[in-house]
């Protein structure tokens, strides 16, 4: 065989080991790790884009025009879009049907809220 040992046979003892060295628990800080890298600061809105928001929110509602949210969570923005269903002012709450998922409700604080996209 001239001295030459198949890729397989050379290989074994380090592939074997391979998955081995991952515990659990290195597997979830490399993940926490890694979510941390890409977590964002709340943004802080003035006055002004509140007022605006608070707007839209209004027209959407008087006009059942489908809203796109974007939600500060945790560190990370997520959209939802929908119709509104209810606005609770005592707790400003914000009741929006998905619109991907028919009859699925979602409450949003309006304090988590970034920014508001009313559709046409």
């Amino acid at each position: 065989m001239n001295g030459v040992v198949p890729m397989s046979l050379k290989d074994r003892g380090n592939i074997k080991w391979k998955s081995a060295m991952f515990l659990p628990e290195h597997v979830k800080l490399l993940k926490d790790l890694n979510k941390d890298y890409y977590r964002q600061v709340k943004p802080i809105l003035d006055e002004y884009q509140i007022e605006e928001f608070e707007n839209k929110i209004h027209n959407a509602m008087e006009f059942s025009s489908p809203v796109k949210f974007t939600v500060w969570e945790d560190g990370f923005d997520w959209e939802y879009t929908g119709l509104l269903h209810r606005l609770e002012p005592k707790t400003n709450l914000i009741h929006l049907e998905l619109e991907k998922e028919k009859g699925y409700i979602i409450k949003i604080k309006f304090e988590d809220i970034v920014e508001v996209e009313v559709r046409e």
